[in-house]
């Protein structure tokens, strides 16, 4: 018979705290775990405890629902089986006050799951198993197998996803919202001095640029897995751009205007979100982007919203 486990809430459930504070009274629910199903004279030879003792200990345990019996026919008469009610007894202690409602939406974008591209070479995918499709066609940014990716590089152009904007959807009105990523400029190979001028449009707003120092690769990343060539890109720089009704900033420094009310999102029922290279930029260093099983951060792209 397959047992459950019961959680006691100790200021709802007093008395069945009262009925496993007695030794002799845990030590039946012991035997009966792990012997089984015992009558009475069982019990008491087990335990070598009298008879009575534990018949009335059984009774208290029947009273709160700790212990289960049935009654079976015996060679004289009948006679009455007791078995565990549950498997495991947790004690548990929660506040019964109801959880406040969570101040913030988050949605985690796999680095692949873009719904727009227009991409240059040098470009590439790789997941964590390998590379996907081929390198240096931009065609490839285009397969299914694009979900999977860990790892993606191109050299000017952008990378565009689609969020929902769930806090529409519940009703609640948003304060601030945040996009955060690894990044790193992209260049054949490696360099530490190769700054590219990274921008992050939001429902086609342009928010604000930042200027990556480089492409590194002068150990591996945490979590790129070895296969990948230790002279290709390693890791990035995790970056939050944060739009509020005061500006837009990167990394908690303010670097422009635009504020919520410019991207809007009191009309759209999902929210568009750019990052890529200019063709025109004045660093156009290209860029690299971390996702799961990459870099040192292991994530995919965050949204917040509060």
């Amino acid at each position: 018979m397959t047992k459950s486990v019961l959680l006691v809430d100790p200021e709802t459930n007093l008395d069945i705290i009262k009925g496993l504070a007695s030794a002799v009274r845990v030590q039946i629910l012991k035997a009966l775990g792990t012997g089984g199903a015992m009558n009475v004279n069982q019990i008491a030879e087990a335990l070598k405890l009298p008879q009575s003792t534990v018949s009335s200990n059984l009774q208290l345990l029947e009273d709160v629902g700790l212990v289960t019996s049935r009654v079976q026919k015996a060679r004289k008469g009948s006679q009455k089986i007791c078995e565990t009610a549950f498997s495991e007894i947790l004690v548990g202690f929660r506040d019964s006050a109801p959880a406040p409602e969570k101040s913030e939406i988050e949605v985690s974008m796999p680095i692949g799951l873009y719904t727009r591209c227009e991409v240059s070479e040098p470009c590439g995918l790789c997941s964590a198993d390998g590379v996907i499709g081929l390198l240096d066609v931009p065609g490839t940014f285009l397969e299914p197998e694009r979900m999977r990716a860990g790892l993606l590089w191109f050299n000017h152009g952008y990378v565009e996803y689609q969020f929902p904007n769930n806090a529409k959807l519940r009703d609640r009105k948003v304060s601030e919202i945040e996009f955060s990523m690894e990044l790193s400029s992209e260049v054949p190979g490696t360099s530490p001095d190769w700054p590219s001028d990274i921008t992050l449009e939001v429902n086609g707003v342009e928010i604000a640029t930042w200027t990556s120092p480089g492409d590194y690769g002068d150990k591996r990343g945490v979590y790129t897995p070895e296969w990948w060539k230790l002279s290709g890109s390693q890791y990035g720089k995790l970056k939050t751009w944060r739009i509020n009704g005061g500006g837009s900033y990167v990394d908690g420094m303010r670097v422009s205007d635009v504020t919520l009310a410019d991207i809007d999102m009191d009309s759209h029922r999902s929210i568009r979100m750019r990052i890529g290279v200019h063709e025109d930029a004045a660093h156009p260093g290209g860029m690299n982007i971390f996702g799961r099983g990459f870099g040192n951060y292991d994530q995919d792209i965050v949204m917040r919203m509060r």
